[in-house]
């Protein structure tokens, strides 16, 4: 009777060489990736020649300045970037399985909506004994409530700035969006669909016409994005959007009906100062770190 075959051994995924590699592609290069991980460059690239050498495959085409992935390292980012967040919520469940308590987050309702569902899922599976209170308001109410010290953490939209004032987690483009049913005349003035004040993605379009000299009307107002993108699916008006939160049928309308080009947008974090329950300086990392690795990937 013959033995049974031994299973083929796995790829050498060591995930220390793993997080030098993200860190690289991260970082935009060895250089910056080095000063990151507090190592030498040239321990930095022979982690990657490791890397390299186990898996049989070149991860980086070193050809000219650039630093670009061959199309095997653009498979292993991928895989590389799941190890490496299952052996984080693998760490964070086996070496603090303590860690309790209630996290009181204010956010955003349409960046609750669109960025936070799955970084939220995760932190609870690692953390199955943190209570969440997530609520979801204007950003001048979420500071308002904030200074009060109704939330130990709030996600608020800015202007782009320096780094004081809480941390920047997301940057993105707004478009102005209208759904196909709408008919709008070019003489007329552009009718708009948004958030009552003190939104900032209403003051964000009303300078912008205003700046243009293109007169508007505030043709349909509601507190919710569930209403909005109701009633832009309607026709009943445009609105602003990032280019991620677009519904069915609803299409970018800037350079069809030449509407003035509208300056990015940023999230930041705000914590409160002092000393705080642990859960939320773990949550606060968590978000920060996800939403990092988002945006570059």
């Amino acid at each position: 009777m013959q033995p049974p075959a031994m299973p083929a051994p796995l790829p050498p995924f060591d995930l220390d060489l793993l997080r030098t590699f993200v860190t690289i592609v991260d970082s935009g290069g060895f250089t910056r990736a080095s000063e990151r991980l507090g190592r030498t460059q040239s321990t930095i690239s022979l982690q990657i020649k490791r890397l390299e050498d186990g898996l049989g495959k070149r991860l980086f085409l070193r050809e000219g300045r650039g630093l670009d992935l061959t199309p095997d390292g653009e498979v292993l980012l991928t895989y590389a970037r799941r190890l490496l967040d299952m052996a984080g919520e693998a760490c964070a469940l086996l070496m603090e399985p303590e860690v309790g308590g209630v996290v009181r987050l204010g956010t955003p309702e349409d960046f609750a909506t669109a960025h936070l569902p799955d970084v939220l899922w995760r932190f609870s599976r690692a953390h199955p004994q943190v209570a969440l209170e997530v609520q979801c308001d204007f950003t001048v109410n979420l500071l308002d409530r904030f200074s009060r010290g109704e939330y130990d953490l709030v996600l608020c939209k800015r202007e782009p700035q320096g780094p004081a004032g809480g941390v920047k987690v997301w940057r993105e483009p707004l478009f102005w969006v209208a759904s196909d049913r709408l008919i709008l005349d070019a003489r007329a003035p552009v009718p708009l669909v948004l958030a009552p004040p003190p939104d900032i993605h209403r003051k964000r379009a009303i300078d912008a016409l205003d700046a243009r000299g293109r007169p508007w009307r505030m043709a349909y107002t509601s507190p919710s994005l569930a209403g909005i993108k109701a009633a832009v699916t309607a026709g009943l008006g445009v609105t602003i959007l990032p280019k991620d939160m677009l519904a069915p049928g609803f299409h970018i309308v800037n350079a069809e009906h030449d509407l003035p080009d509208l300056p990015d947008i940023e999230t930041a974090l705000y914590r409160q100062p002092g000393p705080l329950p642990k859960a939320v300086d773990l949550l606060a990392e968590h978000i920060i770190r996800s939403l990092e690795k988002t945006a570059a990937g």
